[in-house]
């Protein structure tokens, strides 16, 4: 099946992107590929690397509702999710939505709340719905967030508990931008706000779209079984408490997809699993104590997992 069209779509959508957020093409095609497999993305980073600015490009690219929940400590569930109030007009109860109801969510400083906050927002990533007194409300069909968290302020924060951990199918940092990547937002500051001058070239419904041609990528027995022995090999190494879970495989094997979709193959290779596995793996595993002494980190254990697996060998053909 030819997808020139909509690989042309994926591909003018990081290029817009990449007009406001400068020099960070990686960062910005791991979100995509986020974002085509129905998944969540955690950003850890320093403050002032461009965080809100990314979800804020994407959010105008799409043209969808962009919403933004800061978390603090007082922070209620239904101040996130929305509420009931009663009106004496009418008599009747009514239902003013919380930011929550959006299509991008940016949920900044995610681990600065309680946990009975975080997990309104948890009910939302797993059932794409948030009960509200007592009733389930749907959320929309578009629900993508993008949380953050600081990894240099520890104090009045709450960790995430590895089932939230869990909901999010990608965990990144962006990174300081080059010397030349930020000569260049130093020139910019001096001019109009790059953001403002971004335009809107997909709808939500191209989104939607997109996600069912990335779940007809084919995914052959070996990039499975590859898959699979990367998971095994978690599961059994010396430095990791737990492995990655069932869900976690299942998550690889979505962005292994939307990864060769980004790349516009209609069909995955070994390069899309060592691409993404990182990013979408090293958030799962739970590391033993031994592993701190050592100054080993989960990321550092999965490409040395990665390294050590044999790459297969493609001799089947995709599916057309």
């Amino acid at each position: 099946m030819n997808h020139g069209a909509e690989h042309q779509l994926i591909a003018d959508m990081i290029d817009n992107v990449e007009t406001v957020v400068v020099g960070k093409r990686k960062t910005i095609k791991l979100i995509t590929v986020a974002l085509l497999a129905g998944g969540h993305v955690l950003i850890e980073d320093i403050p002032g690397v461009g965080k809100t600015l990314l979800v804020r490009a994407i959010a105008r690219t799409i043209g969808a509702e962009f919403k933004r929940i800061q978390f603090t400590p007082d922070l209620l569930p239904s101040d996130i999710t929305g509420l009931s109030i009663y009106n004496q007009k009418t008599l009747q109860f009514e239902f003013r939505p919380g930011p929550l109801m959006g299509n991008i969510i940016l949920a900044d400083e995610i681990n600065r709340t309680s946990p009975k906050t975080q997990s309104a927002l948890l009910e939302g990533m797993a059932e794409g719905s948030v009960t509200v007194d007592g009733v389930s409300r749907e959320l929309p069909d578009l629900f993508f967030v993008m949380a953050t968290q600081n990894p240099i302020e520890y104090e009045g924060t709450y960790a995430l508990p590895e089932a939230q951990l869990d909901r999010f199918l990608i965990k990144l940092s962006i990174g300081y931008p080059s010397r030349e990547n930020e000569l260049a937002i130093l020139n910019r500051a001096a001019g109009r706000d790059p953001l403002k001058e971004l335009h809107s070239i997909l709808e939500v419904s191209d989104i939607l779209r997109l996600r069912r041609h990335t779940d007809s990528v084919f995914v052959s027995d070996s990039i499975k079984n590859y898959i699979l022995d990367i998971v095994a090999a978690t599961r059994e190494h010396p430095m990791i408490y737990l492995g990655v879970s069932p869900r976690g495989t299942l998550g690889l094997l979505k962005a292994v997809q939307a990864h060769a979709f980004v790349e516009q193959r209609d069909f995955a290779v070994p390069d899309d699993v060592k691409a993404v596995a990182p990013f979408v793996i090293g958030h799962r595993m739970v590391l033993k104590q031994e592993a701190t002494y050592e100054h080993m980190t989960a990321l550092t254990i999965v490409h040395e997992i990665i390294g050590k697996i044999k790459v297969p060998v493609m001799h089947e053909e995709p599916v057309k």
